[in-house]
């Protein structure tokens, strides 16, 4: 693949082989990812974060809507992330439904498969992509590596603790460290890195979404990130059209880093101020439905 990017988010000549890759580290055939650097200390140390109890959800709530199909159905974006339909179950006098998902809707908080996206018709880590997602589902890099759900330290780096960060910002390594400064707490390998821009999705070409760039995408890699969780993440548009997405189009299918898109931080950030406290335990326990490229999740922050 050629881009072009620097990263500082200028344009600017940027190759395949320079980008940050862990392709071959775990083996042809691994699907954890970065999941991989979450080892048993690491675990612990995140457990060990958890000594009040007190416990924070990182997701939006959904307000379903009622199922409606054919052309008088509102546009994907548009319409609630899940859709509704009731059922009687016959014998009982019990209340049953069945449920639409939109899994990658930009109101609903989910985890990206690593097949979610791919370089070059590949799916990490250098997987064909036209035998790893099929019509009958994803057979590499699927919702299948979530099934033992992911617990590990989180930390938190409010990038927007005095305000909501500048239309089209690229976000760089500068910006991390200067919070983990701020804040006094240090990521570590196989930690996962939270961050709040103190945007809320929406798509307005007058004002341009902030972003990671691609420097942070190689401090990510640098530091051992195993997992990504923000209330946004690739701008839009994107800060360097020649490199769109540094988060989607590199650390996922690149460096297989699992993301929480749309994540609800605000009384994260507000309990983290409050206690001074920016690492927690945070755990990640999607339902163990196999063979797709994302799931709706509840993020669970817990001091």
């Amino acid at each position: 693949m050629s881009t072009e990017s620097k990263d500082d988010g200028t344009a600017g000549t940027v190759n395949k082989q320079d980008l940050p890759s862990n392709w071959g580290r775990w083996g042809a055939d691994d699907e954890l990812g970065t999941l991989n650097l979450i080892t048993d200390e690491a675990r612990a140390r995140g457990a060990a974060e958890a000594r009040t109890g007190r416990a924070v959800s990182l997701a939006r709530p959904i307000e379903p809507a009622p199922f409606v199909s054919g052309p008088f159905a509102p546009t994907t974006r548009d319409a609630s992330p899940v859709q509704q339909l009731m059922q009687y179950t016959g014998e009982f006098p019990a209340s049953a439904d069945m449920m639409l998902v939109t899994n990658h809707h930009v109101r609903s908080t989910h985890l990206d498969a690593l097949a979610h996206q791919m370089v070059e018709g590949q799916v990490y880590p250098g997987r064909p992509g036209a035998e790893s997602v099929t019509p009958a589902g994803v057979r590499h890099g699927s919702t299948r590596a979530f099934a033992a759900g992911i617990a590990t330290r989180g930390v938190l780096l409010d990038l927007a603790a005095e305000g909501p960060l500048p239309a089209g910002y690229a976000v760089t390594r500068a910006d991390f460290e200067a919070a983990e400064a701020r804040q006094g707490v240090r990521l570590e390998s196989g930690d996962a890195l939270v961050v709040r821009f103190g945007w809320e999705y929406a798509i307005d070409p007058a004002r341009p979404m902030p972003g990671i760039g691609l420097d942070a995408v190689r401090w990510m890699h640098e530091r051992g990130v195993s997992l990504y969780a923000g209330d946004l993440g690739d701008a839009h548009p994107p800060l360097d059209p020649a490199l769109p997405g540094p988060l989607h189009r590199v650390a996922l299918p690149l460096l297989g880093l699992p993301l929480i898109d749309v994540a609800d931080l605000a009384e994260l950030a507000a309990v983290c101020a409050e206690t001074g406290r920016y690492a927690f335990l945070l755990t990640v326990a999607p339902p163990r439905v196999h063979g797709l490229t994302g799931v709706p999740v509840n993020p669970l922050a817990i001091f």
